[in-house]
């Protein structure tokens, strides 16, 4: 009796093990936001197949790093596929920003999910086993594994889709980066460069070909009306108005994203877009305030590892969805998640980095 006891107990345990197995195994991080961005494969393939010709050229430089949007693909599909052309590695790191950080009480961490793929349009994409790695390596105090807040999240989710559409067998690393003063920024991205040089040393991985970084960025949001009652235009939303936020915008990008990267320039970025006097404030409202110097400390640091110099930058294209032609979706079942009007509007940079 007590053999069978013990047999069963046993064979119980293996079938609980199996299924929570197979239960992790199969953990997706799906939709979030379906108006937007695609969720179909056709919806995808008639966005490329809209998308102008000059945002469709075949890219022959391979990027190691970008800065990307992630509005509406109405507004800014092309230049996602523009920028996004460059990215030739089946790895990337994806570096995204927590908009709802305030609702789960996070800050001063790097943000991971626990997902093992994610959907999107043509099959879910994997995420990337170095992730695994990077976090036993990591210091406790510089992450935070939280699946609430990355499936909350749209600025990943809205690049993966022309990733996947460019590269079948692409896979990710996300990562969401919450309110931090730069001094951490800099701090963590050094841990987390070290960290994944070492993993890319052992699978002999080239930073560009290999392994790559996607820095998810809305530039300005600008405009009266429809910013949940906080007035975001400070030189008016007349057409001079309008036209001033562009340019500040331009010189921003020139003086801090432009050129050789420095850490003092991404300092001067951080100045521009938070408040010295709190860092969770924003002083110039670009949402990719923390997701961009972060990003851009990381991925130059990596570089100055593995190559020994700092990246360049170079500018694709600024746009905006005020001045910008839209493109056609609402037939696709898609449509915007926010107006565009000279009271409510933003700009988008695409950068690259080499």
């Amino acid at each position: 009796m007590k053999l069978k006891f013990h047999s069963l107990l046993i064979a119980i345990i293996i079938s609980t093990s199996l299924q929570a197995q197979k239960s992790s195994e199969a953990k997706v991080r799906h939709f979030h936001d379906t108006i937007g961005f695609a969720k179909h494969s056709w919806q995808m393939d008639s966005i490329i197949s809209r998308i102008g010709d000059s945002d469709k050229v075949q890219n022959q430089e391979v990027y190691k790093a970008v800065i990307n949007p992630h509005d509406d693909y109405k507004y800014a599909a092309g230049l996602y596929a523009k920028t996004l052309s460059g990215i030739k590695a089946n790895t990337v790191v994806l570096v995204g920003v927590a908009h709802r950080a305030r609702n789960f009480d996070l800050q001063d961490k790097i943000i991971f999910g626990s997902f093992n793929s994610w959907e999107a349009p043509y099959g879910n994409v994997k995420v990337s086993a170095i992730r695994e790695e990077i976090l036993k390596n990591l210091k406790t105090v510089t992450y935070v594994v939280h699946d609430s807040m990355m499936q909350l999240e749209h600025s990943l989710e809205a690049i993966v889709p022309f990733l996947q559409h460019q590269n079948k067998e692409v896979q990710i690393i996300p990562l969401l980066v919450t309110y931090m003063k730069f001094e951490d920024m800099q701090r963590f991205s050094k841990e987390l460069s070290k960290t994944l040089s070492e993993i890319m040393k052992d699978k002999k991985m080239q930073y560009g070909k290999d392994l790559a970084v996607v820095i998810s960025n809305d530039a300005i949001h600008f405009g009266s009306e429809d910013w949940g009652g906080s007035d975001l235009a400070p030189f008016g939303t007349d057409e001079e108005g309008n036209e001033k936020a562009h340019q500040k915008d331009l010189r921003i990008i020139a003086e801090t994203l432009k050129g050789k990267l420095e850490d003092d320039k991404i300092k001067t970025f951080n100045n521009y877009t938070v408040k010295p006097e709190n860092y969770k404030e924003y002083n110039w409202t670009w949402c990719g305030r923390y997701s961009v110097p972060l990003g851009l400390l990381f991925a130059n640091e990596l570089n100055k590892i593995t190559q020994n110099k700092n990246l360049h930058g170079e500018m694709l294209d600024y746009r905006s969805s005020l001045k910008n032609e839209h493109l056609q979706v609402e037939d696709l079942g898609m449509g915007t998640t926010a107006p565009s009007k000279p009271t409510h509007w933003v700009a988008y940079v695409g950068m690259a980095y080499q």
